[in-house]
């Protein structure tokens, strides 16, 4: 448990400090990646997600905590620009000022990524496969906290500076496994709240997955490198079943 706390902060730190060594004007080692992701998200929300919310809430009302995860997903991106799927920003308006509302959407955004990440059996699948769909957020994460650290440089001028708001974001999805785990474990556990929220993340998750895939190919054209990460996801997902 705590190692995935750990490794989600350590990943989120670690992707905005490659701001550091890598230019954010040049960005094109973030598709592969993302396609990657992307498909990994998509087939893991489908395949187990999807399947475990209903086995634990039969019925059509986790039909609307998905859609309310994906159209509210759409609102979050209103305000965070897209840099949940990698949008790094060149724009230079605002400058000095402290993008709050982005930061108050991928916030929330990773918390609640982090909430479902719950290790006791009453789980079921999503306790199982635990550390595969950790994989799955922490892989998403990557390219959004290098282009949250990007949109930060270019607002404040100073890595200094932007920091602590890279802290905040490291600390938000580690925040919601311990939330979930050690706080309102049983009450989650009980009157199917914990299928809606499986059901409100799974929305959320499908509405990013399908978007980071829409958008790696827009003009639908073939690119080999795009189409083996793609696959790859789908295949790596799928292999959770196996092992």
């Amino acid at each position: 448990m705590w190692f995935a706390v750990a490794g989600l902060f350590l990943t989120v730190l670690g992707a905005g400090w490659l701001t550091r060594l890598l230019p954010t004007a040049r960005t094109t080692w973030m598709k592969p990646l993302l396609a990657f992701s992307g498909a990994y998200l998509f087939t893991l929300t489908v395949t187990h997600l999807l399947p475990e919310a209903l086995q634990m809430r039969p019925g059509h009302e986790v039909g609307y905590f998905v859609l309310a995860g994906f159209f509210g997903q759409m609102l979050l991106e209103v305000f965070s620009q897209g840099v949940e799927h990698g949008h790094v920003h060149h724009h230079t308006e605002h400058a000095g000022r402290v993008p709050f509302l982005l930061l108050f959407s991928l916030v929330l955004h990773s918390f609640l990524e982090g909430s479902i990440l719950v290790k006791t059996p009453e789980a079921g699948d999503v306790s199982q496969n635990f550390y595969a769909i950790l994989a799955g957020v922490a892989l998403h994460h990557i390219p959004a906290a290098f282009a949250l650290m990007a949109a930060l440089l270019l607002r404040l001028g100073s890595f200094r500076r932007a920091v602590p708001y890279l802290l905040l974001f490291a600390v938000a999805g580690p925040a919601g496994i311990v939330v979930s785990n050690f706080v309102v474990l049983e009450q989650l556990l009980t009157g199917g709240f914990y299928a809606a929220l499986l059901g409100l993340v799974a929305g959320n998750f499908l509405h990013v997955s399908t978007t980071i895939l829409f958008e790696t190919s827009p003009d639908h054209s073939l690119n080999v490198r795009k189409l083996v990460a793609t696959l790859a996801g789908l295949l790596l997902a799928l292999a959770v079943d196996l092992v």
